[in-house]
């Protein structure tokens, strides 16, 4: 089962706040971690730069609006990722609960399964 693992933002990642280097440290551990037990590729993670450096694409029909950010609601912008290979939610939880708090305070990590050709078997 593949999964993506976001990281949400906060009001310090929004704000273009660097980790600290002991956060660093022990987030680049917990990745080794992950890589040595092969539920990530070597390159399957990172950190984003705050959305006020990113754009949204809106669609309606035929149209396309451009939406500069910095967006508003930082509990629903991703600061970080990563893609897992793991064999049930059960393992991407306990995989999270591992994981160094990425934020300075308070922070959420969400797990979202990816679909699989399997799911489209039938339609």
């Amino acid at each position: 089962m593949r999964v993506i693992v976001f990281v949400k933002a906060t009001e310090d990642s929004e704000a273009g706040a660097l980790p600290e280097p002991a956060m660093l440290e022990a987030m680049g551990k917990f990745n080794e971690e992950l890589v040595a037990a092969g539920v990530m590729p070597p390159d399957g993670g990172d950190g984003l730069k705050p959305s006020s450096h990113g754009k949204r694409i809106a669609f309606d029909g035929p149209r396309r609006m451009v939406i500069d950010g910095p967006f508003t609601e930082t509990k629903e912008i991703v600061a970080g990722f990563w893609l897992w290979t793991v064999k049930d939610m059960d393992e991407a939880v306990a995989w999270v609960k591992r994981c160094p708090n990425p934020m300075p305070g308070p922070s959420e990590i969400e797990i979202r399964p990816l679909y699989e050709m399997a799911d489209f078997d039938g339609v």
